[in-house]
């Protein structure tokens, strides 16, 4: 009786030492994400600053905005994550998360005509709204005992095929297949910030018997960036459909 109460005992601290790593690590990864965002916006606020002055743009504005280079800025974060995600594992983790950081303010270039183009106001009502949905999405995702692996791939999918059709409309400009895209982007990006909470989660909980704090340091920087783009792109596509413009 005594053996067993102590295996017991052992498996009820060791099952205390998991939650707690786990909340650790969730705290590490939505203060990752949280820094990632205050860079992203602070670095597109900045910008735009720069770029525009006295109502018109400025040499910066118009290289940013309307030369050639619009082009490199608009596609360099999705470059940015290909990259990162093929060599993260020649990184460690403190390089990792200082990539990351460098992604954000290269995501902040890249998005930095919103505060040109929407009122301030509509900028932050739109950000509220997107923090309230995201963070209940997150919630759900990760409390949720219902396993959201089945949906992964066809919100993938479904994240290929908006990809495809915005660069599409980039030539089309069309603006019933921007309004489409935008709603149903919302519907997509809201699943898979439930669907990536709850793979951080179990991910962590199936790697942390491993004991191999290097590995979960990047996993954590990975999980950030799931879910700070999650949040980007829903907040983006919002404004799309609710902002107001100057």
């Amino acid at each position: 009786m005594a053996q067993f109460d102590h295996i017991r005992s052992a498996a009820g601290t060791r099952a205390a030492e998991i939650d707690a790593g786990l909340r650790a690590h969730m705290n590490k990864v939505y203060g990752t994400m949280s820094i990632g965002m205050l860079i992203t916006f602070a670095a597109a606020w900045a910008i735009s600053n720069l770029a525009m002055q006295g109502g018109q743009l400025t040499p910066l504005g118009a290289a940013i905005y309307t030369s050639p280079l619009r082009w490199v800025i608009m596609f360099l974060p999705l470059a940015f994550i290909f990259g990162f995600s093929a060599g993260i594992n020649r990184l460690s983790a403190a390089a990792a998360q200082l990539v990351f950081y460098v992604f954000a303010a290269v995501m902040g270039l890249s998005i930095s005509w919103i505060f040109i183009a929407f009122t301030g106001q509509s900028i932050i009502q739109v950000f509220l709204i997107t923090s309230i949905a995201f963070a209940g999405l997150s919630l759900y995702g990760y409390t949720t005992k219902r396993d959201l692996g089945p949906i992964g791939t066809f919100l993938m999918m479904g994240l290929i095929g908006l990809i495809v059709a915005s660069i599409v409309n980039i030539f089309l400009a069309s603006s019933a297949l921007a309004f489409a895209v935008s709603v149903i982007g919302v519907l997509l990006f809201a699943g898979l910030t439930a669907y990536d909470t709850q793979n951080i989660k179990n991910t962590y909980l199936q790697m942390a018997h491993s004991g191999d704090q290097e590995w979960l340091g990047k996993a954590a920087i990975m999980g950030a960036l799931s879910l700070y783009l999650d949040f980007i792109n829903m907040f983006m596509l919002l404004l799309q459909l609710f902002g107001d413009r100057e």
